[in-house]
């Protein structure tokens, strides 16, 4: 099947459906948003859905279940090396995930696949798709012998590893970048062999095609949707005139802050009352802090983390622009949500942030923090430019990009998976 987009209405039967994610909270990334609404979006065209994830668990819609496989969630304890038990001396699955990290590695995928392995062997659930979110595991192909598997890939983290050391001169920490990423010798063995794969944005679709030597026919595009019934413009609320907030972590190259840090340095003198809101986390030892303390930006700089969907919602209202710093994203979902709050985006031309911005925003060269001040001050002189890309932006994501046109194009998908071709997937209810 050449694209989702090419198939016609044709209601069918039900379809139970798995939905697997190794660690699924909203607070995790963009997988655990992406787990939520997809789940919902599904249920809402009439089908069963059953979300089976390892820790840290996501935030669902009361009528999907939520099927735990629970790990040693090792990120959440205070000291990963006595976090072991003598129970856990009992399971391989336990000790590898224990050792792995505490020699450097990320195990969790690997230990979710065998997790998910022993579920399906135990309860011999039945279901008519499973559909995983990157944990790209050998466990799918265990899975993919009995039911029909696709899996989505929202970038290849061949792209996370190639900027962390692009970005890393000191040798020990190169390897332990490279330990850290060593799954990714895991999912170059699965990726060739999984008969269906989904992205979310056609940069991603060649990246991913490239990064494990297969086909870009035989990968999917589905973009990823945005909830516009909360992500809002939110008129009551007063923006202040000089803040600009940004999702980007603190210390992850990928993500540009420190070239967004300092295009703000580069506006003070302009503009003495910018201030920056960043939604994410500081380290304390990190680098993004000593280069906020050189610059003078302490005062002016406001990180926050951990909060609910509708706390940062009041954020973008609170604001006079967003800016997405990146240099690679597979999809933007920060990117989409504050245009579906009707603000203006100065966005990079990183990875697929153009197909998500298109010219409903300002974009700017990768890594170029001249390029960056220099948007924010043509936006910041001219209100009604502000104004109208604020409101083409919310246009273009309801027309575009909604969590509805994301599950009819994916039970699309399904649908072709298990045998019927050229239909829409929509339930009778």
């Amino acid at each position: 099947m050449s694209s989702s987009k090419a198939l016609t209405p044709a209601p069918i039967r039900k379809l139970k459906i798995a939905l697997l994610g190794y660690r699924s909270n909203p607070y995790s990334g963009g997988q655990g948003i992406y787990i939520r609404y997809l789940s919902k979006a599904l249920v809402e065209a009439g089908h069963s859905v059953d979300v089976i994830s390892g820790e840290p668990y996501p935030q669902l819609d009361n009528r999907v279940t939520l099927i735990k496989l629970p790990g040693l969630n090792l990120f959440e304890s205070d000291n990963h090396t006595l976090a072991l038990r003598p129970r856990h001396l009992l399971s391989y699955t336990d000790f590898f995930e224990w050792f792995s990290m505490l020699t450097g590695g990320f195990p969790e995928p690997y230990t979710f696949g065998r997790r998910l392995v022993k579920y399906f062997a135990t309860v011999k659930p039945d279901y008519d798709i499973v559909h995983d979110n990157q944990s790209l595991c050998y466990g799918l192909l265990h899975i993919q012998a009995q039911v029909p598997v696709i899996a989505t890939i929202h970038h290849p983290i061949t792209s996370d590893l190639a900027i962390a050391l692009d970005n890393e001169a000191n040798w020990q920490m190169r390897l332990l970048i490279r330990r850290w990423h060593s799954f990714l010798g895991m999912q170059k063995k699965v990726v060739p062999k999984l008969a269906h794969l989904v992205t979310v944005s056609r940069v991603s679709q060649a990246d991913v095609a490239t990064a494990f030597a297969i086909d870009p026919g035989k990968i999917e595009v589905v973009p990823n949707g945005i909830d516009t019934e909360v992500f809002k413009p939110c008129t009551d609320i007063k923006r202040r005139p000089y803040r600009i907030m940004a999702t980007a972590s603190a210390d992850a190259p990928l993500k540009g802050l420190d070239y967004l840090l300092n295009a703000i340095a580069l506006s003070t003198h302009q503009y003495p009352l910018i201030e920056l809101v960043v939604l994410g986390k500081l380290k304390e030892d990190g680098e993004s802090k000593k280069i906020i303390a050189r610059l003078g930006l302490a005062e002016r700089i406001h990180f926050v983390s951990g909060i609910e969907t509708e706390a940062l919602v009041r954020l973008y209202a609170e604001s006079t622009l967003v800016v997405v710093p990146s240099i690679y994203e597979g999809f933007g979902l920060p990117a989409g949500e504050a245009m579906a709050c009707g603000l203006p985006v100065i966005s990079t031309n990183g990875g697929a942030l153009p197909e998500v911005v298109g010219d409903c925003g300002i974009i700017v060269p990768t890594r170029d923090a001249q390029a960056i001040a220099d948007a924010i001050d043509t936006l910041f002189r001219h209100p009604e430019r502000r104004e109208q890309l604020g409101l083409r932006a919310r246009q273009r994501i309801l027309e575009h990009f909604s969590w509805k046109i994301a599950a009819r194009q994916m039970l699309a998908l399904y649908a072709h998976m298990i045998g019927l071709e050229e239909c829409d997937v929509t339930a009778d209810n």
